[in-house]
């Protein structure tokens, strides 16, 4: 059992696996069911390089045409410092992402990202570094 990049874990504290937390929503077979899953499945997304899922959850007003991976970046970890709903169809997140490039020390994106919930589905829309 792999265990899941985004570092969530069961009510004993053990991490979840990857085919029962993030892995369903990458496989684009279930819609996450709000926002906090959403983010943590675009930050395994990211640990994947999974350009198609983070296009397909990027909501179309601020979606970029493509994105590049930089080579041999290693993701680190993920911390979920908050989660609010604002609404039935706008939520925040919070988050630190740490990352390592070859040659580079590590490095925290702290972030507050905004989501859409259109048509029953959550979308990453922008955020703000912190």
């Amino acid at each position: 059992m792999a265990a899941c990049p985004c570092g969530r874990a069961d009510a004993r504290g053990r991490p979840l696996a990857y085919a029962a937390c993030c892995g369903r929503y990458l496989a684009h077979d279930t819609p996450a069911p709000d926002a906090e899953a959403l983010m943590r499945s675009r930050y395994t997304a990211f640990v994947r390089e999974r350009a198609d899922y983070l296009l397909a959850t990027w909501h179309a007003s601020r979606r970029p045409s493509g994105i590049e991976f930089d080579p041999g970046v290693k993701w680190l970890g993920l911390d979920v410092r908050q989660h609010r709903l604002l609404d039935d169809s706008h939520a925040e997140v919070e988050f630190v992402a740490r990352q390592k490039s070859p040659g580079s020390p590590a490095v925290r994106l702290h972030e507050r990202s905004r989501f859409l919930r259109e048509a029953g589905r959550w979308y990453y829309v922008d955020g703000d570094q912190l």
